[in-house]
C-alpha cells in the first residue's frame, strides 16, 4: 500500500493554511480536496473580514487564536502582495439603551487584548461616517478586509513550492486506524483506492464532523450544525457613503454578529449574513428576504432605500451549537488521548476562521511535531 507521511482533509483557508506551516518542516504532504478547486464553500463565502478579537470569551480559542492570527494576516499580506485594507470598524447602537452592551463588549475586547478600541459619541460618528444614524459607536481601528481567493492561492503557491501535493474531486469516504497511522481511503473520477498515513488532519469544514466520525471519533460534541446567512448587494452607488464596516450589537444567543455592512476591496457594499438553521448544505438565496434585511438597517444606514437591494450570495457556518445553545470553541485537538495518535481534528472553525488562520496553522504545527 502506498504510504504518506501527512494528509490534509479539505482545503478551504485553514486546510491550505496549515499545509504552508508543516511544509516548512515536513516533507511528503498530500491534501485532499472534494471540490473541483480550493475554496469553495465556507472560505469563499463570507465578508473577507479580518477580526480584532472583539465578540469572544476572553482566554477562549476564538479569542486568543484571533488576536494572533490578525496579526500573522496582516504581516502575510503586507510580505506577499495579497490585497487587504485595514479599514475600521464601527460596532454601532441606535438606542441609548444598548450603550450598557455595547460598553460590556468594549470591555470584553480590551480584557481580551484588542488595544486599539474605543467608544466614540455621536457627534465623533458625524465627523467620520456622517452617513450613518447612531448615538454611540464602538471604533476599532484594527479591523480590516482581505482577498480571501488570493491569500488561498498564495498559501497553495507556497505549499507546492516545497514539494506539497493537492488532489482535487477526491474524497475521503473512509479512515480505519491501523498500526502506526491510518488506512485512508478515497474516491475519485477512477474509483476507489487507499493508502497508509502517519499523520491525519482533519480540515473538512462542514464534513469536518463526518470525517471524525470514519475514524470512530465524535458524537454530540463534535456534531457540526449548518447555519446559513444569505448577503443582499447594495446598488446605485451607495457604497461610497460609508468608510468603514457598520456592524450593529451582535444578538445576545451569539448565533452571528447581526445583519451588517460590508465593503469589499473593489469598493463594493454587501448587508449581511443574516442566519438561519437548515439541515442541508445549499446556497441558494431567499429573495424574499430583502424587506427583512431593509427593515434590520434601515434606522442605522438611513441612505440605504429598499431598491437598493438585490441577491447576491450565501455562505454556511460549521456550528457546534445549534439554536438557543451557549457558546463554543473551536475544536483544535489531537486526538492521542482518545487512542488516535497521529490525528487531529479542527472542527467548528467558523468565524474568526479566516483570521485565525495563520494561528491555527501554527498550534497545528506544534501537534504534529509531538505526533511525528
Amino acid at each position: 500500500m502506498e504510504r504518506v507521511g501527512i494528509v490534509i482533509v479539505g482545503a478551504g483557508v485553514i486546510g491550505l493554511a496549515v499545509a504552508r506551516e508543516l511544509s516548512k518542516n515536513h516533507k511528503d504532504i498530500l491534501v485532499i480536496e472534494k471540490n473541483p478547486s480550493f475554496g469553495q464553500e465556507t472560505s469563499s463565502r463570507n465578508s473577507e473580514v479580518i477580526h480584532a478579537g472583539i465578540y469572544y470569551p476572553k482566554d477562549s480559542l476564538k479569542a486568543s487564536l484571533c488576536l494572533q492570527g490578525k496579526s500573522l494576516l496582516y504581516e502575510y499580506c503586507q510580505n506577499n502582495n495579497i490585497g487587504y485594507k485595514r479599514i475600521g470598524k464601527l460596532i454601532a447602537i441606535t438606542n441609548n439603551n444598548e450603550r450598557e452592551e455595547l460598553e460590556k463588549l468594549s470591555r470584553n475586547g480590551l480584557e481580551s487584548g484588542v488595544e486599539d478600541l474605543k467608544i466614540i459619541s455621536q457627534e465623533e460618528i458625524r465627523k467620520i461616517e456622517p452617513n450613518i444614524n447612531a448615538k454611540a459607536a464602538i471604533l476599532s481601528s484594527s479591523t480590516g478586509i482581505v482577498d480571501s481567493h488570493s491569500l488561498m492561492k498564495t498559501l497553495l503557491s507556497e505549499f507546492k513550492a516545497r514539494g506539497g501535493q493537492i488532489v482535487y474531486n477526491a474524497e475521503v469516504v473512509g479512515i480505519d486506524k491501523v498500526d502506526d497511522g491510518f488506512k485512508v481511503s478515497v474516491e475519485d473520477i477512477g474509483g476507489l483506492f487507499s493508502f497508509f498515513a502517519q499523520v491525519v488532519i482533519n480540515a473538512a469544514g462542514l464534513n469536518s464532523d463526518k470525517v471524525a466520525g470514519m475514524v470512530g471519533i465524535g458524537g454530540d460534541e463534535y456534531r457540526i450544525k449548518y447555519c446559513k446567512g444569505d448577503y443582499f448587494r447594495v446598488h446605485n452607488n451607495k457604497a461610497e457613503l460609508i468608510n468603514r464596516l457598520i456592524y450593529p450589537l451582535p444578538k445576545a444567543e451569539g448565533v452571528s454578529l447581526g445583519i451588517h455592512a460590508v465593503l469589499d476591496l473593489g469598493r463594493g457594499l454587501r448587508l449581511g449574513p443574516d442566519d438561519e438553521y437548515v439541515d442541508k448544505i445549499y446556497y441558494d438565496i431567499d429573495e424574499s428576504k430583502q424587506e427583512g434585511f431593509y427593515e434590520d438597517v434601515k434606522e442605522l444606514l438611513p441612505f440605504i432605500k429598499l431598491e437598493d437591494l438585490g441577491p447576491d450570495t450565501s455562505g454556511l457556518r460549521s456550528k457546534l451549537q445549534g439554536p438557543g445553545q451557549d457558546f463554543r470553541d473551536f475544536i483544535v485537538e489531537d486526538e492521542s488521548s482518545n487512542g488516535f495518535s497521529g490525528f487531529i481534528n479542527l472542527i467548528g472553525i467558523e468565524s474568526p476562521g479566516l483570521t485565525a488562520s495563520l494561528a491555527i496553522a501554527r498550534m497545528v504545527g506544534g501537534m504534529v511535531k509531538i505526533s511525528l
